[in-house]
């Protein structure tokens, strides 16, 4: 069977010539006559993938030495609880709600101290990014906590939210490496991999060392960043073959996209084409605020509940699998990943202006 195009927000699309690269390596990587899978992760051959990954990593996002970089597990619903454990010192933190994620990230931390909603779009099911200033956020706050980028509602932050002196942090799950950050403006940046950087698994952690050390008493072992820290990520069995496959990835955006202003032009690209045809269809459209929208995550909606699940279905026999809205919005929902070729977009397009004529 011939792959489909997947949009699914996660797991998601990995690159063909990655997925290539690891069947090739599967039973011997490098002529060490072992799969990456069975190595033993305290291993002199190992050792060179989970450091070459870190390498790659901070040379693509220009990760300043004063930021430690850990491959942890849990993904990011484990990071809710962490970030709070580790870094809500005074007991206050500020949460910016723009979506489910959001919202899940402010619940865990309102467990172990003053969490505070600053800000949520909410009023408006999570179709717009709102005004953050300093004088909304509480300036004896450990931090301010968003969600980048949100998968289900599609909306992203094109504007950094000024947060005054409070340290940021950053959910990135849904759109780490689809455009260059400024690592510097943040405190912390998290990142499950499913989406853009490997298969689940595997959570990134980005954190400056400043911020590392003073997890609350009674923290335990597995979710003190300093402990990972002081370890290389090696405190137990990491996710080996996550890591090896984000390497993979990672040398991809490098090697085969050009770094990663070359993959946010990119991504501009499919997401641009993807919108102007919303914006001028008569039987689709698009669900958020045109200056919040993601490049990453696309929801959609013909008006009818009816029509909507014809076309998952129709879609999904055409080979566009994965486009149903997210339970809790309904609709449609385009996931266009970093590994979503430009044909996948063009022809998914094409499969829309039929089903609209036809229909």
């Amino acid at each position: 069977m011939a792959r489909v195009y997947n949009f699914s927000a996660g797991p998601s699309m990995m690159p063909e010539s990655v997925l290539n690269k690891a069947a090739s390596e599967m039973l011997d990587y490098a002529g060490s006559g072992q799969s990456v899978m069975e190595m033993s992760h305290r291993s002199k051959i190992y050792g060179t993938i989970i450091e070459g990954c870190e390498a790659v990593l901070r040379e693509l996002l220009a990760v300043p030495d004063n930021y430690k970089v850990m491959f942890l597990q849990g993904g990011a619903s484990t990071q809710f609880a962490m970030v709070p454990l580790n870094f809500m010192n005074t007991g206050k933190a500020d949460y910016i709600v723009t979506g489910q994620w959001a919202k899940k990230a402010y619940q865990e931390a309102a467990k172990y101290g003053d969490a505070k909603a600053a800000a949520s779009s909410a009023d408006q099911t999570f179709t717009y990014i709102p005004k953050v200033t300093p004088d909304i956020i509480r300036p004896d706050a450990d931090y301010v906590h968003v969600c980048y980028n949100n998968t289900i509602y599609g909306t992203h932050y094109n504007t950094l939210p000024d947060v005054g002196n409070v340290p940021l942090i950053a959910d990135m799950s849904s759109c780490i490496m689809s455009e260059k950050v400024d690592v510097t403006k943040f405190a912390a940046i998290y990142a499950g991999a499913q989406k853009n950087i490997g298969p689940a698994g595997l959570v990134v952690a980005i954190v400056r060392e400043d911020m590392i050390g003073n997890a609350r008493e009674g923290t335990p072992t597995m979710l003190d960043y300093k402990i990972h820290a002081e370890n290389g990520s090696m405190y137990n069995t990491p996710p080996a073959y996550s890591i090896y496959i984000c390497k993979l990835i990672l040398e991809w955006i490098r090697d085969e996209i050009g770094g990663l202003d070359k993959m946010n032009e990119l991504n501009k690209y499919k997401s641009g084409m993807f919108y102007d045809y919303l914006d001028s269809s008569k039987m689709f459209r698009g669900t958020v605020v045109k200056e919040d929208r993601s490049l990453m995550n696309i929801p959609f909606v013909t008006g009818d509940e009816e029509l909507d699940k014809k076309f998952v279905k129709a879609a999904e026999a055409a080979g566009f699998v994965n486009l149903k809205g997210h339970r809790t919005v309904g609709g449609m929902r385009a996931s266009i990943y970093n590994a979503m070729p430009v044909e996948g977009v063009e022809k998914l397009i094409d499969f829309m202006k039929d089903f609209e004529k036809n229909n």
